[in-house]
């Protein structure tokens, strides 16, 4: 499954990293061709020399080859690679990965990459157990990278829990299995709206909702792993647009997103409105800020265009679409009535009354509903890990 795969091997800053040895071995020998790069505390731990003499390839750590100019290219490493492993990945390099933050040529490349990553993570258990660990891992996964997580057992500190990086043989076969995954949607075009609408009362103020986005981009990830062409379009957000996308729009107002999703809406195969769209807005809307005079005031309303129903009116046979319900009464019956009404093939339900779900959580708890009721009930679970519960609804679906 490794023959003719190209991996970039990431060595960071452990003392597991005596095990990338024992790794590169094997993943020769598993034939594929293996580029190692290495921050510079991983040096400390593990030779270049080592590493070098294994893979066959020179060791890459810097950005700058030598004095002459000549430079190491993170984005050629980056479409280079048919994987990338960061084994071990210590708390550090995690944070950084997960937020952003570009200071080596490891890192670089990471945010260049095209291909799967996957991060096998090593540290003593305290760090491993930290709420900024487990919330930087979280947003890995958020971002479609796979986390080989760390066994237990005997740590370099002495102590005893969760924190060894897995052993050489079971990363193999971890990359095999995650190269042999079939791409469930390649070839298929898929729109999601996502995040809020803003509907301006006047140059400065909105009527908008809670909304982060955070389910919408989610499920935009989950697609692009599994091979779609995602069209995004998005509402107000601060979250980063999802890698590897087809086409990311930005909007503000319910008006504009429906406008954009219209332009495109006959070209996929599946639409997904996980967009919480504001359902009134100003009927006028002030040309200049509105000063405060009287102690109270009145905004006459109007309904906005209902996206999903007016487009799920136009819904072709080959196209499915899924919507969300997010209710705080009467949860089973509003989501089933939005599922007839919209002409959806599937719905999914939140409920306000589930602690840490819904807006602005990295946590969600979902009811999925198709034409026959009831099909799948999550847990507690963080977004990623619900959007691929959702995206596999989705999928039983298409493959009927």
């Amino acid at each position: 499954m490794l023959q003719g795969k190209k991996i970039i091997l990431g060595i960071t800053g452990s003392i597991a990293a005596y095990k990338s040895a024992i790794l590169t071995r094997l993943l020769l020998k598993a034939g594929a061709e293996v580029q190692i790069i290495m921050t510079d505390d991983a040096k400390e731990f593990i030779t270049p020399l080592t590493l070098s003499t294994l893979s066959q390839k020179p060791v890459l750590s810097k950005f700058m080859k030598n004095d002459t100019g000549e430079w190491n290219n993170h984005v050629q490493l980056g479409l280079w690679a048919d994987l990338i492993l960061i084994a071990p990945a210590s708390a550090n390099t995690l944070a950084k990965c997960a937020n952003g933050i570009c200071d080596n040529l490891l890192l670089a490349t990471y945010l260049s990459a095209k291909c799967p990553v996957a991060f096998a993570p090593a540290m003593d258990l305290d760090m491993y157990q930290h709420p900024t660990t487990k919330t930087n891992i979280q947003k890995l996964e958020s971002y479609g990278n796979t986390i080989i997580h760390a066994a237990s057992g005997e740590l370099a500190s002495g102590l005893d829990g969760q924190g060894r990086m897995q052993e050489p043989e079971f990363l193999v076969k971890e990359l095999e299995n995650i190269l042999s995954i079939k791409k469930k949607f390649k070839g298929k075009k898929i729109i999601i709206t996502a995040g809020p609408t803003q509907e301006a009362i006047d140059p400065v103020r909105f009527i908008g909702n809670h909304s982060s986005g955070k389910m919408g981009y989610a499920i935009a990830q989950t697609f692009i792993r599994e091979g779609a062409e995602v069209n995004l379009i998005s509402g107000p957000s601060s979250l980063e647009k999802p890698s590897g996308i087809e086409s990311f729009i930005s909007v503000n107002t319910a008006e504009e997103m429906f406008k954009e999703t219209e332009k495109i809406y006959f070209e996929a195969d599946i639409i997904v409105f996980a967009a919480a769209v504001a359902d009134y807005r100003p009927k006028k809307v002030a040309k200049e800020k509105i000063k405060k005079k009287a102690e109270d005031m009145s905004i006459e309303m109007e309904k906005t265009i209902d996206i999903a129903k007016t487009l799920g009116e136009k819904k072709q046979p080959n196209q499915l679409n899924i919507g969300f319900a997010l209710e705080t009464e009467n949860e089973e019956a509003n989501a089933l009535k939005k599922l007839k009404n919209k002409n959806f093939d599937l719905i999914v339900l939140n409920s306000l009354r589930d602690e840490n779900a819904a807006f602005g959580h990295n946590t969600n708890k979902v009811k999925i509903y198709g034409q026959k009721g009831l099909v799948e009930e999550s847990e507690l679970l963080s977004k990623s890990k619900v959007a691929d519960i959702i995206v596999n609804q989705i999928y039983k679906l298409n493959i009927k």
